[in-house]
Formats: C-alpha cells, sequence, structure tokens
C-alpha cells in the first residue's frame, strides 16, 4: 500500500509509524490467516457504546519516557524486529488534551501524538502527526479508559475490504505503561498484533 500525503483522511497512525520503521505493509503483516485470537477482543465501535471518558485520563503519560519497541515484520514467520525510541509528553486545556512528541533515532524518525477528548460526547480522538509529511491524521481513532485500559478504534477500507485497526493503553503504573496495536480483518473476531511499544519513565 502506498501512504498518499495528500489525503489526510486515508493516514492512521500505525500505518504511518510501520512505514516511518523502515516496515513495508507486507500482505503477511496482516493478512487473516495468521490472525490470533485476541485475549479480549473489542467490539465495532458502532455495536458497543464506550464507557465515557473524563479530563485527565492520559495524566499518566505526562512526563519523559524511553520506550522499547517490538514490531512484526514477518507474521508467517512470527518474525519481529526490536528497536528503541524515546517521548516527551504533556497535558494541556485542562487535562481534556495530552501530546505526545515520539523519537526514534534508531529509525531517523520523530512523529506527534494529539490526544483530545470531546466534552460534549465524552470521547478521546488519537490523531497523529508524521513529522515528515506535517499532516494531522483524521479522523483519528476514537476510544476511552475502562478499569485501567484504553481502548483505541479506527475503522477503515483498504484494497476494498473493511479493516480496524485497535491501539490499547494497559499496564499503567506510576513508572511504566504499555501500548500495543493490533489489527483485523473480519469484524473483530480475530486480531493480528503487530507493534508493542513498552515504556519506562526516564
Amino acid at each position: 500500500m502506498t501512504l498518499n500525503k495528500k489525503n489526510s483522511n486515508g493516514i492512521r497512525r500505525r500505518r504511518m509509524l510501520q512505514v516511518a520503521a523502515g516496515a513495508a505493509m507486507a500482505p503477511a503483516l496482516l493478512a487473516a490467516a495468521n490472525a490470533q485470537p485476541s485475549p479480549s477482543p473489542t467490539p465495532s465501535p458502532a455495536k458497543a457504546p464506550l464507557p465515557p471518558g473524563k479530563p485527565g485520563d492520559f495524566a499518566f503519560l505526562t512526563g519523559e519516557w524511553r520506550i522499547s519497541h517490538r514490531r512484526l515484520k514477518d507474521a508467517a514467520k512470527d518474525e519481529w524486529d526490536t528497536f528503541t525510541g524515546e517521548a516527551t509528553c504533556w497535558g494541556i486545556l485542562g487535562g481534556i488534551g495530552s501530546i505526545e512528541e515520539l523519537r526514534i533515532p534508531a529509525r531517523n524518525f520523530s512523529g506527534m501524538g494529539v490526544r483530545l477528548l470531546d466534552v460534549e460526547s465524552k470521547v478521546w480522538n488519537d490523531f497523529w502527526v508524521n513529522a515528515k509529511f506535517g499532516i494531522l491524521s483524521t479522523p483519528g481513532l476514537t476510544g476511552s479508559f475502562e478499569n485501567g485500559v484504553g481502548t483505541f478504534i479506527a475503522e477503515d477500507v483498504i484494497d476494498g475490504k473493511p479493516f480496524i485497526s485497535r491501539g490499547v493503553w494497559d499496564r499503567i503504573t506510576k513508572t511504566s505503561c504499555r501500548w500495543h496495536q493490533a489489527s483485523s480483518k473480519d469484524g473483530g473476531k480475530t486480531w493480528q498484533p503487530d507493534w508493542f511499544m513498552d515504556w519506562v519513565r526516564a
């Protein structure tokens, strides 16, 4: 798949990160045949109401971080690429916004996560900017936190087929957290994990 710099509507955080880290979007990466069952499948947002988001949900991210990345290179071979990165995060607008500057020197990459709470609908929107393009990805992933776990979903159509991206924040403590990503081509019945980021405070 080709990343279209002129069309921000088609850009997702997961696709930009993979391109930035040198990952070709190989068919094996998204092959439904290799999809693994998710320990906690998340239904389509259209089928399940989201728990209400609130100001400060992303306060746990504020500060400096060191990040260990593990990215799927070949699903068929269960082959993963590992590298390190770092991030600086801070809250804005009284807790209804959170900014993340992500830096991956090993891949000569930087980008920015922008998370904003829609106060009226009480839903968080997670947007992404790749420093290489300077384009805000819209509409972004939507979601909220429940029982200490934040789940964010984006539905798309790729090569004419429905495609769901899911990003999850979990294992949240005062000094660490994890973000991981998966995709589904069968409406959320099965998920292919393809990226893990383990965060530790610097």
